[in-house]
């Protein structure tokens, strides 16, 4: 399963990430969420508790309650004048589908994914590198790892 964090969490989380890059938040459409490839996509899920006997929020009184967090978390980073005490570079969304996409293609070469029977291989890599959240170096070292495999494969 994806990690899951709630509004709050959500909310400190986004103000946190904003102060080194873009941030998106992405709610699905009312009557059936956001598809299997749009939540590969993600970061994190949200889960907005809601009572067990009536388990529905529309999505406006979701983006209410998501902006509302997200709007109390940064007053709070304000009111405290904290400073960046995170200088870690994260790569860009783009750049970790550059990897993804690379990292597909050396294992499909290399045999480990067979195209008849793909599986689920590339979701839980998905899964694995969103959890490690590799920093932009790691993620150069990464993709250095790949193409020094790539080469060695043509020999």
């Amino acid at each position: 399963s994806w990690p899951v964090v709630e509004p709050r969490e959500c909310g400190e989380r986004s103000v946190q990430e904003a102060a080194h890059a873009s941030v998106a938040i992405v709610f699905g459409r009312e009557r059936v969420g956001l598809t299997n490839e749009e939540l590969q996509k993600c970061h994190y899920h949200l889960n907005i508790p809601t009572n067990p006997e009536y388990g529905s929020l529309n999505l406006a009184m979701a983006v209410q309650l998501v902006s509302y967090e997200i709007r109390m978390a940064y007053l709070a980073r304000q009111d405290k004048n904290e400073q960046k005490t995170d200088e870690t570079e994260y790569p860009l969304a783009d750049d970790m589908e550059r990897f993804y996409h690379h990292l597909e293609s050396v294992l499909n070469d290399s045999g480990f994914i067979r195209k008849a029977h793909p599986g689920q291989i590339m979701n839980r890599l998905r899964r694995l590198f969103t959890r490690a959240r590799p920093e932009a170096q790691e993620l150069n070292i990464l993709r250095g790892i790949l193409s020094s495999v790539e080469k060695w494969a043509k020999k």
